[in-house]
């Protein structure tokens, strides 16, 4: 999967009327969630996964953080990737994952052997993982200056992830077993000149909480990268949602014209303690509305 380019780091100029439509003919609608491991009990979180899988959800996330994101931060709180071992037990159907893993808290051959470890215990009779490799660079900076790491800058995390990302490749080739299955890659970030080159270069999934009125701008960009790396953009499933934080396009409710750009996954954050999982219904019969009219 590891691409090698001869581009420079000079990020393209799209053309903002330009790449408004992502090509994503041949790709369904699927409706996921992230339930944030935060303000409730491990019992409270567990349900909450449960429910999700029971009404329909694809896919369903939780995030890598060590604290709370919104108040009170010093509320409950769990850790991501011992939670996702148990997810991968307690559920028989959907794709799951962190939204995202940040690169910087963990070697990147210990995260690929940890991504190994719960594909394969989340593989169940099917034989087959339902692991969602989603990452990033990391940016808050509490967690790095309670757990130690060096907070760095945003673009010095960015070139981090840039040097992990084929490392993990390269493991997840190493391991014996290997994974599965292919690990599907999610990047989540916007940043024009690194991030969306680190898409083009290794996602199956570029997860973005840019607002609606400029996502035509970046999907060019994307496929300027695209284009540069030697990469059928088509290959990229488009992701949005919105977090608890109140950040993200679906937020405006224009689910059409998301899906006129090309976007098929959509992910919504709910929080606890209560987990209310009602908003996800609508979201849910327009996939299946959708996804009928276009099989019809």
């Amino acid at each position: 999967m590891t691409r090698t380019s001869t581009s420079t780091d000079v990020p393209p100029t799209a053309d903002p009327a330009a790449g408004t439509v992502h090509p994503a003919s041949g790709r369904p609608v699927r409706i996921g969630v992230q339930l944030s491991p935060q303000h409730a009990t491990i019992g409270q979180f567990r349900d909450a996964v449960l429910r999700a899988e029971d009404i329909g959800v694809d896919a369903i996330f939780n995030w890598d953080h060590f604290f709370p994101l919104t108040p009170p931060y010093d509320g409950e709180h769990f850790e991501s990737w011992t939670v996702l071992a148990a997810m991968a037990e307690m559920t028989e159907r959907v794709e799951f994952g962190p939204l995202v893993n940040c690169s910087s808290y963990r070697n990147p051959d210990l995260q690929a052997d940890m991504a190994r470890t719960v594909d394969h215990l989340s593989a169940r009779a099917t034989g087959t993982g339902r692991l969602i490799f989603g990452t990033g660079s990391g940016w808050a900076q509490r967690d790095y200056d309670e757990y130690g790491y060096e907070f760095g800058t945003v673009g010095s995390r960015l070139d981090d992830l840039a040097e992990d990302l084929p490392r993990i490749l390269r493991r997840w080739d190493a391991l014996n077993p290997p994974p599965t299955r292919r690990i599907p890659v999610l990047i989540g970030g916007q940043g024009e000149r690194k991030t969306l080159r680190l898409v083009a270069r290794y996602a199956d999934i570029w997860h973005t909480f840019t607002r609606l009125d400029d996502l035509p701008r970046k999907i060019g960009v994307l496929h300027d990268w695209c284009a540069r790396e030697g990469r059928d953009p088509a290959e990229i499933e488009l992701s949005t949602g919105y977090t608890v934080r109140g950040f993200g396009p679906l937020l405006d409710g224009r689910l059409d014209r998301l899906h006129e750009l090309g976007f098929r996954f959509l992910i919504p954050a709910i929080d606890g303690p209560d987990y209310d999982l009602a908003q996800l219904e609508p979201l849910l019969r327009w996939r299946d509305r959708v996804n009928e009219s276009v099989a019809g």
